[in-house]
């Protein structure tokens, strides 16, 4: 087993953007979308098409997520204006504007699995011990951020209130790009609205983002909340055994990863953030330390497992649920 210093070292030799492959993938991605979402707009296609059309699309605005958030950690386009340009552009269509998206996912990076009620990046996670001391109030705080519904709900929760209404409430100065990005998204939302109608608004606008939203959220939540997750007080924290022991490789079939743009490969991303997505299979694949982690798949059962996790247990080292904790009356 390589040390932490030599693991690091040796995911260097898969940082390396492929220009062409980078815009090739980008771009193939926006000009699907643009297609799908343009046939959402014609009324005369049978609705399951566009049903269909709609949903294809929530999947692809995913994968132009991962793309985005790749680009935002350097690992794709590096010293491209155009890129430069258009990756604002996305970040304010698909509502993770620049300054709140840096700032969290890098808090994010740089915490992953450490024991916390503040969630800044991520979802919070506290010890039994600590939860046990918490007032009633607190406690049906930390629940709801951590409840299902608030992550299949992304949309609302992650996306419009925290990455957005929330960060310019509090630092107007900072993030003049939330509100900008929550003014485009209601304001070309109504005007689809008004002149094609509800039904073309809920295909082309509401209906895609919202499954990304939700899709993206739970991705995030179990990519660090998985049974075999390990969390650690600042003291015994370390990068790479955040990303090995704290970060699952979700499993995934061959359409779904593409679609995911990899990023199932979720630890392989923590070992080292500038490695491009199309990369990630390649530096899993040779480097042996990165094969024996915890996995989580799509499967309805290990997603509810994932869902029930809320504690972590101190005295098991394990994360457990709500039923096994003891609260006093």
């Amino acid at each position: 087993m390589r040390t932490e210093k030599e693991l690091l070292l040796a995911s260097k030799q898969f940082i390396g953007d492929n220009k062409a492959r980078s815009w090739f993938e980008t771009l193939i991605t926006i000009g699907l979308i643009a297609a799908l979402l343009t046939l959402c707009f014609f009324t005369q296609v049978p609705f399951l098409i566009r049903l269909g059309a709609s949903i294809i699309c929530g999947l692809l605005y995913v994968r132009l997520f991962v793309i985005y958030h790749d680009y935002r950690h350097r690992a794709i386009l590096l010293n491209s204006k155009p890129a430069s340009l258009l990756m604002k552009v996305v970040g304010l269509y698909v509502l993770a504007p620049e300054t709140i998206w840096m700032r969290s996912h890098e808090h994010h990076h740089n915490n992953n699995s450490k024991l916390t009620m503040s969630g800044i990046g991520s979802y919070p996670t506290i010890t039994k011990s600590r939860y046990l001391t918490l007032t009633k109030s607190q406690r049906r705080l930390y629940l709801i951020n951590r409840h299902p519904l608030t992550i299949i709900f992304g949309y609302f929760t992650l996306f419009i209130y925290w990455l957005n209404l929330k960060s310019f409430v509090q630092s107007p100065g900072k993030h003049v790009d939330s509100l900008l990005s929550l003014l485009i998204h209601a304001g070309v939302g109504a005007v689809i609205w008004y002149f094609f109608g509800f039904g073309v608004y809920v295909l082309t606008w509401f209906l895609p983002i919202f499954i990304m939203s939700g899709l993206g959220s739970y991705l995030f939540y179990c990519q660090h909340n998985f049974p075999a997750a390990k969390f650690r007080e600042n003291h015994d924290w370390s990068y790479a055994n955040a990303a090995l022991s704290s970060t699952s490789y979700m499993v995934m079939n061959p359409v779904m990863r593409w679609f995911c743009a990899n990023i199932g490969y979720h630890h392989v991303h923590h070992i080292n953030s500038r490695i491009p997505f199309y990369r990630l299979r390649e530096a899993m694949d040779s480097m042996p330390e990165l094969k024996n982690v915890g996995t989580t798949s799509w499967n309805p059962i290990e997603v509810w497992r994932c869902f029930r996790l809320k504690l972590w247990d101190e005295d098991t080292e394990k994360m457990i649920t709500l039923r096994e904790v003891r609260v006093p009356s």
